[in-house]
């Protein structure tokens, strides 16, 4: 499970809307290795977020709920998106994203995120890391 020392937020600056307000960095390969897994829906809920670093796919082998997934390139600017993915999928790889953001499900349709949005994200440990 995650530590929560390491929090920030994601936010969406083209549509002007709070991704996630209480985000947790997988920065290490312990914590990209555990993500989300041992999390419920309860403990995973709207405003929060695992922006994951570096990052260009992911599966939810084990988890047992759904998730937004958001793919981000060096820039912070949306390259793709799958929505709602289930419990024990594996999402696309994508060669041009650096870093990927899961959401609870329906956070992109709640903020209107779409392909070529641009996202600021600012944590605990690094300061903002794009404006």
């Amino acid at each position: 499970m995650l530590q929560d020392s390491n929090k920030g937020y994601a936010f969406n600056r083209t549509r002007q809307a709070f991704i996630a307000s209480a985000l947790c960095v997988a920065d290490t390969h312990w914590k990209r290795f555990c993500g989300l897994l041992g999390r419920n829906r309860e403990q995973f809920s709207a405003g929060q977020g695992l922006w994951i670093v570096p990052c260009q796919g992911v599966h939810t082998l084990g988890m047992r709920f759904a998730i937004d997934v958001i793919y981000l390139d060096a820039e912070n600017r949306v390259v793709h998106i799958e929505e709602n993915v289930r419990p024990w999928r594996i999402t696309p790889v994508r060669l041009e994203a650096a870093t990927v953001l899961e959401l609870p499900s329906h956070t992109v349709w709640d903020t209107g995120t779409a392909i070529d949005d641009q996202i600021e994200i600012r944590t605990s440990n690094n300061g903002m890391a794009a404006a």
